[in-house]
């Protein structure tokens, strides 16, 4: 997961120095050069900001690009470059993602993104792939594969109904938020460990759109969840969701040594997305860790921070005379 996903430019609807980008053959070659680090001097946040960048081209040459990054030393370069593949929602990535998914000894937090990102892209000839790793010995992993299915399968069963009102909010997510209102009865089921994961999820993501402190303190008891990949997913929403009021709850999971690193990475960079001030000491602190995905987060988060308290105008990297 990313919440870098809210800086990135927009697709555009009429041309523009987007349009002019993807015609520019100086732009892939850009972002090809960052993206790889083949000068072997880019910093991480520059890899990301390309990555970004590339998402935003939305074309095969992109996810090509993209795909040639797993090979990075960065597990959490790696798993950015799985969830937007995901994001990009063409099925061209499938083939890419499945190649990660089946290294057993890569990263499960790359792994996991890559079967969340088949569920993102929500093909139907993913299932079977995903079918195979419902017993994958990492828990991150098979309970991932459980909700790429049930989404997918949600959304072939939606397709011939009404689409569904669209949040404030343009990421693909894991699962689509329930049409439930009250905070009380959402809690009933976010909280509830014998609910399916994906009813779950559900809840967990009409909480977000909900948007109130309430639903922001609902969230945050979440946290006490046995699964990682649940707790992580909080992390996520908060970052999408900026509130002020996830602050405590986040800074608590990233300072917590014996946290899951997937979680705490993923609390890093929400506070690096919310960029209040009280974070900037915390991320500086902790972009010094000795588990590498989360100094690289804190480092990546620190990026956020200063672009949100900037005056720039997109987290993106276009050569000179594309950009706006």
């Amino acid at each position: 997961m990313s919440n870098l996903e809210h800086l990135a430019i927009p697709e555009p609807d009429s041309p523009s120095a987007l349009d002019k980008a993807r015609e520019n053959p100086e732009t892939y070659t850009l972002l090809e050069d960052v993206l790889l680090n083949k000068s072997g001097k880019v910093q991480l946040h520059d890899q990301f900001r390309a990555l970004f960048t590339l998402k935003c081209l939305g074309n095969e040459r992109s996810i090509d690009i993209i795909a040639d990054g797993f090979s990075d030393p960065s597990a959490l370069l790696r798993h950015e470059l799985a969830y937007v593949l995901g994001q990009m929602g063409n099925p061209y990535a499938i083939p890419k993602l499945l190649k990660i998914l089946e290294i057993k000894d890569e990263d499960p937090m790359v792994r996991h993104e890559a079967a969340e990102a088949m569920g993102a892209i929500s093909d139907p000839s993913a299932i079977e792939i995903l079918e195979r790793y419902l017993d994958d010995p990492e828990k991150a992993v098979s309970e991932t594969c459980e909700l790429a299915i049930a989404k997918i399968k949600y959304d072939q069963e939606q397709k011939a109904e009404a689409p569904e009102v669209q949040s404030a909010y343009t990421s693909i997510d894991p699962a689509p938020p329930s049409t439930e209102e009250s905070i009380e009865k959402l809690k009933e089921v976010y909280l509830n460990p014998k609910k399916h994961l994906f009813e779950r999820y559900r809840a967990m993501f009409a909480l977000r759109n909900i948007g109130t402190t309430e639903a922001v303190l609902a969230l945050a008891e979440g946290f006490d969840d046995e699964s990682a990949l649940f707790r992580h997913e909080i992390a996520f929403v908060y970052g999408q969701m900026q509130h002020t009021a996830s602050v405590p709850a986040l800074i608590k999971v990233l300072t917590n040594a014996e946290e899951a690193p997937m979680v705490r990475h993923e609390a890093a960079e929400a506070l690096g997305s919310i960029a209040s001030p009280e974070v900037l000491p915390i991320l500086q602190k902790f972009r010094a860790d000795n588990v590498k995905v989360v100094a690289d987060s804190c480092n990546v988060a620190l990026d956020m921070y200063e672009y949100e308290n900037s005056e720039q105008f997109q987290y993106t990297i276009l050569p000179k005379g594309d950009k706006a």
